[in-house]
This record gives structure tokens, C-alpha cells and sequence, in this order.
């Protein structure tokens, strides 16, 4: 899988999934779970950069002295996700990421890259900009689920 990225607005951002061949239903599952995953994961704060404590600690973390000070840390939700679309070859998911940290596509690239390596063959995953082969005017992306 090859990974590009291009304009990166991340309240107004597109990601793009290029298969090999058409996906059949059970392959679009797996990649809708994957991107539904990831957005609840976030919209619950889950990639904020200023709490990773148990990265942090380094590799020793036995009895960790976990802190649980929301007072610490500014909150980091996604916001929004339209939802995700195929047509032929290629997919697409809207989002809105808030103030989650950047950290959140690197979770997901990491997880496209293992989709791609065990159930669907992803040619390229594109981050952010438009894409010449589906305008995305008329889109999902304000059919939130939020």
C-alpha cells in the first residue's frame, strides 16, 4: 500500500482508499468497521498526544502510577465523519477531526496497512485533497454519525 498525502485541512478532511479491483460487501465492511472504529475512538478523545503516559513510561510499566487528571490535559474529540462511499475502485470517508491530535493518522494508517495486508488489498491511501476521479460535490459528507 502506497501512502500520499495531499492538502491537509483536518476540520474539512477527505481520505481516499484506491482498491486493486472492486471491493465486494464483505471487504466494505471491513473497511467501514475499520473507519467507524477509529472515528468513535477519537470522538472519545482517545488521540490526545498530551496524555500518553504509559508511552511515555517506556517499556517497564509495571506498577505505573496512571493519572486520571482531566485537569491536565485540554480535551482532543474528533468532531464529525459523513459516511464512507465506493465507487468502483476507489472509497472515501469525510471527517472532521476537532482537536484530535495528529497521532490519530498514524492509527489509521497503521491499521489500513495491516487491512491491507490481511483481508482487503488496498493500492494507495490517500490523506487529505481531492481526488480528479470523484468530485466530491453531491457527497456524504454532511450525513454525519456522529
Amino acid at each position: 500500500m502506497e501512502v500520499q498525502f495531499r492538502e491537509f485541512n483536518p476540520f474539512d478532511l477527505w481520505i481516499w482508499l484506491k482498491f486493486y479491483t472492486v471491493p465486494s460487501r464483505i471487504e466494505q465492511q471491513y473497511v467501514e468497521e475499520l473507519f467507524n472504529s477509529w472515528f468513535y475512538i477519537g470522538k472519545l478523545g482517545g488521540f490526545n498526544a498530551e496524555n500518553l503516559q504509559v508511552q511515555d513510561a517506556g517499556i517497564d510499566i509495571s506498577y505505573l502510577n496512571y493519572t486520571l487528571d482531566e485537569s491536565q490535559t485540554l480535551m482532543a474529540p474528533m468532531h464529525n465523519m459523513g459516511g464512507f462511499e465506493f465507487l468502483g475502485v476507489w472509497g472515501r470517508c469525510w471527517f472532521d477531526l476537532g482537536t484530535s491530535d495528529l497521532i490519530a493518522i498514524d492509527v489509521l494508517l497503521n491499521a489500513l496497512e495491516r487491512l491491507d495486508k490481511e483481508f482487503v488489498q488496498i493500492e494507495t491511501a490517500i490523506v487529505g485533497g481531492q481526488n480528479e476521479d470523484w468530485s466530491v460535490d453531491g457527497s456524504d459528507r454532511h450525513n454525519y454519525l456522529e
